[in-house]
């Protein structure tokens, strides 16, 4: 099982709840406000009257045969509005219950 943990702009919460739908991926915890700044490129989205927008999060856990395929959709979604910003991490689950 891996852990893949997704910071975007909240414009984009349905597109990722869609695309975590048509992949049969079910369960996930969801921060609805979430300020931050990439380390990369793109605007501050901090929720100030300077840096208005703010992001989302979200973290499920998926089998390991999945992951290849959604991070590719996902990369494919930031691809086509990189001024947003979404950026997502895979980490091993050692242990569930």
């Amino acid at each position: 099982m891996k852990a893949i943990f997704i910071s975007f702009n909240q414009a984009s919460y349905e597109m990722i709840l869609s695309l975590m739908e048509r992949n049969n991926i079910q369960g996930f915890t969801y921060w609805e406000s979430v300020a931050g700044k990439g380390s990369r490129t793109g605007e501050p989205h901090l929720g100030t009257h300077a840096w208005p927008t703010m992001n989302g999060a979200i973290l499920t856990i998926i089998e390991d045969e999945k992951v290849d395929r959604f991070m590719k959709l996902l990369h494919k979604l930031d691809m086509q509005s990189e001024e947003q910003g979404l950026r997502a991490f895979v980490l091993n689950v050692e242990q569930n219950i």
